[in-house]
């Protein structure tokens, strides 16, 4: 499961700050020389969307990246297992909403410079008898299809029954009604939706951190966008913009080393 960290950041020089456009949902069309970035509605606290504004951890650092390089962004909505086969087509620009960096994924589209790194909540209601990986055997499991969580299921509990879902919604929903005994969650996604639905008595019974990291989806080839995501992100971390974006909407997860102010 776990994989090395490839961590080569291209150096560009930063181009003069302009303001960032998030637009809102996709019926608008993007103007001249504005990236489409493919992101989720529903996926706190990494990717959502809150009064009308595309917001979340990936998507504000994003925005921080785009301002740093002179880059006009509209956010649209999509569903994950369709995200990066749309950025390969070309109906993205850009891939954002925590996705990890796999072999596999690595064979449909290019990534950034890594930005986080993959942590995982195995998600269930009380009395369900759900305490870790090995008492899933034989019990619901739901999972968004094509993410780490859903291949995880299958490598660490095959014995497990996973029943996947399009988008973190319909997880939620089918975990708070019973449908599935458990499901398996970005881990602050996880801790998001206990926290946020006390009536369904929600529990993390087990976070996983793996190290794997989270990076920027881009069509393969373009390597002058993924130069400027990377010469971006180099220099929001170093002034301290990653970690302050972190602290928002990520407060209880430690920081880690790569990602400290002044280390790129």
């Amino acid at each position: 499961m776990k994989k090395s960290l490839a961590a080569a950041v291209g150096a560009l020089t930063a181009g003069a700050l302009v303001a960032v456009l998030a637009a809102c949902g996709g019926g608008e069309e993007a103007g001249a020389g504005t990236l489409r970035v493919g992101t989720l509605s529903d996926s706190k606290p990494n990717a959502y969307q809150e009064n009308g504004v595309f917001t979340g951890f990936d998507n504000e650092l994003l925005k921080a990246i785009a301002a740093n390089q002179d880059l006009k962004l509209e956010f649209v909505s999509t569903e994950f297992s369709a995200l990066l086969s749309q950025v390969a087509s070309g109906k993205f620009d850009i891939g954002s909403s925590a996705i990890s960096q796999t072999d596999e994924r690595r064979k449909t589209v290019d990534f950034s410079a890594p930005y986080n790194y993959q942590s995982l909540g195995i998600e269930a209601r009380d009395g369900t008898g759900i305490t870790d990986e090995n008492s899933l055997t034989g019990k619901r499991i739901g999972v968004v299809q094509g993410t780490v969580s859903d291949s995880w299921l299958a490598s660490n509990a095959p014995a497990a029954k996973a029943v996947r879902f399009p988008q973190d919604a319909a997880t939620l929903a089918a975990l708070k009604t019973g449908a599935i005994d458990g499901a398996i969650f970005d881990q602050a996604t996880a801790e998001d939706y206990a926290a946020k639905n006390p009536d369904a008595k929600l529990k993390v019974v087990k976070a996983i951190t793996t190290t794997i990291p989270h990076g920027f989806a881009v069509r393969k080839g373009n390597t002058e966008l993924a130069g400027k995501i990377n010469a971006g992100l180099k220099a929001v971390i170093a002034d301290g913009t990653w970690e302050k974006v972190h602290q928002r909407f990520e407060p209880n997860a430690p920081v880690p080393a790569d990602f400290k102010a002044g280390q790129r």
